[in-house]
């Protein structure tokens, strides 16, 4: 997708700070953190959402939560953390690209705002 911001930073066209990288997914910091630790994972490929999911890709799905499992491993979250995922408008998603925030390094409170 030419307009999309997280397909620029897959492609390298706009700087992130990265945290994993793979023929799969990219991990990076968030510009605008909301927790001490705030990475959001992505597919390379794009996915407008969770609700666009085809049935072939559900495998890249476990694959996604298996690497976020790691990298909150590696970041030292032993304590604890967060995996959201909003979905379309109404769910509070700003970029059409599905991606995944892990948060973490402070204790969460429920229900988010």
């Amino acid at each position: 997708m030419e307009e999309c911001l997280f397909c620029k930073i897959v492609q390298g066209e706009i700087p992130s700070k990265k945290v994993y990288e793979d023929d799969k997914i990219l991990a990076f910091y968030d510009i605008n953190p909301v927790a001490p630790i705030h990475v959001l994972i992505i597919p390379k490929v794009h996915i407008e959402s969770l609700a666009k999911i085809k049935n072939e890709q559900l495998e890249l799905m476990g694959y996604i939560f298996g690497k976020i499992r790691d990298i909150a491993k590696d970041l030292n979250l032993v304590k604890g953390y967060r995996v959201v995922n909003n979905c379309g408008q109404d769910g509070g998603q700003e970029v059409g690209h599905l991606h995944f925030h892990l948060l973490g390094g402070k204790s969460m409170t429920w229900p988010l705002g």
